[in-house]
C-alpha cells in the first residue's frame, strides 16, 4: 500500500458517507439468518454481508472473536474476508482489540498491520492500557504498511469508566493522555496535509459529556474517531453534538445491529444500509 491510511480513509468517508458496518457473526444473529453455528456458516454470512453493505459505506469492521471461536477455520474465514474485502475496494477495521509489550506487540502488529499477512486489513482495533507507548511497534508497522489504528480511548460499557476516567497524580485522565497522545502520533501526517492522520481513537457515541470532563480535546487528535452507539443503541444528533462537539467531521460512526438484523435478505439490508447513513449524517449535521 502506497496513500496512507487516513487519506484513504478520509476518502472513503467523502465518497459513501461517515458509516462503518461492522461483521458480528454471533451465534443467535446466524440462527435469525437461518445459518449454522459453523465456518460454513460464518462465510456464508460474512460474505453475504460484504458483498452487499461493503460497496455502500466507508468501512467494513470484522470482530475478530466470532471468527476466532471456530479455531483455525474461522480465522481462515477471517482472512478470506479480508482478501475478498480488497478485492472489491473495501477498507476493512479488524476488530481485534490487541494490545501487549514488547516482541509480543511486534508479533500482532506484523499478524494484522504487516504487508502481506493474511490477517492484514487497513486497520485494526488496539488496546492501551499497558500504555500508549506499548503500542510503539504497532504504530512503526502501520506507518511502513499504510495502514492504521484504532486505539481504545473512552468507551460507553461502565466498566470503562473505573480506568479511563482515572487520573493520575497530576490530575490527567487516563483517557485525555491517550488522546494527546494519539495526537503527537499524528502531527508528522497532519504537519504533511494529510486530511486525518492514520491513528484514530474509539469513542463511544453515548459517553455524554465525558470528554469535556475529562479534559480531551478530541478535535486536536487528528485521526478518525470511531464511534459505536448509533441508532439501536440510542446515540441520535443531541447526544452526538454532546461527544464530539465540533470534532464531528473526524467521527465515522460504527454501526451493526441496526444493518444486520434486517438480513438475510439483500434488498433488505441495503434499505437498513442507506437508513443508518441517513441517520448518522442527520445525527453529525451542525445543530
Amino acid at each position: 500500500m502506497t496513500e496512507p491510511f487516513g487519506r484513504r480513509l478520509a476518502a472513503a468517508m467523502a465518497d459513501a458517507g461517515p458509516l462503518c458496518v461492522g461483521i458480528d457473526p454471533h451465534p443467535p444473529l446466524l440462527r435469525a439468518w437461518g445459518l449454522p453455528d459453523s465456518p460454513v456458516g460464518l462465510r456464508e454470512f460474512s460474505l453475504r454481508v460484504l458483498e452487499t453493505v461493503g460497496p455502500r459505506v466507508a468501512a467494513m469492521k470484522p470482530q475478530a472473536a466470532f471468527y476466532e471461536r471456530h479455531g483455525s477455520a474461522g480465522v481462515a474465514v477471517l482472512e478470506e474476508v479480508i482478501a475478498a474485502a480488497r478485492a472489491l475496494g473495501v477498507l476493512t477495521i479488524v476488530d481485534a482489540k490487541r494490545g501487549d509489550i514488547g516482541s509480543t506487540m511486534l508479533g500482532y502488529a506484523d499478524a494484522f498491520l504487516a504487508e502481506g499477512s493474511s490477517l492484514a486489513g487497513d486497520a485494526v482495533t488496539l488496546s492501551p492500557y499497558l500504555g500508549f507507548g506499548s503500542l510503539a511497534p504497532a504504530l512503526d508497522v502501520a506507518a511502513t504498511s499504510g495502514r492504521g489504528v484504532f486505539v481504545l480511548a473512552l468507551t460507553s460499557n461502565p466498566e470503562g469508566a473505573g480506568v479511563q476516567h482515572s487520573r493520575d497524580a497530576a490530575g490527567v485522565a487516563v483517557a485525555a493522555a491517550i488522546a494527546r497522545s494519539a495526537a503527537e502520533a499524528n502531527a508528522a501526517e497532519r504537519t504533511a496535509g494529510e486530511p486525518l492522520g492514520s491513528v484514530g481513537l474509539v469513542i463511544g457515541a453515548t459517553v455524554g459529556s465525558a470528554p469535556r470532563d475529562l479534559g480531551m480535546d478530541l478535535g486536536a487528535v487528528g485521526g478518525a474517531l470511531l464511534a459505536p452507539g448509533f441508532g439501536a443503541q440510542g446515540a441520535g444528533r443531541a447526544e452526538i453534538a454532546d461527544v464530539f462537539g465540533s470534532a464531528r467531521a473526524a467521527v465515522l460512526a460504527a454501526t451493526s445491529r441496526a444493518v444486520l438484523g434486517a438480513g438475510p435478505d439483500a434488498a433488505a439490508l441495503r434499505s437498513a444500509t442507506d437508513g443508518a447513513l441517513r441517520e448518522v449524517r442527520e445525527a453529525l449535521s451542525a445543530v
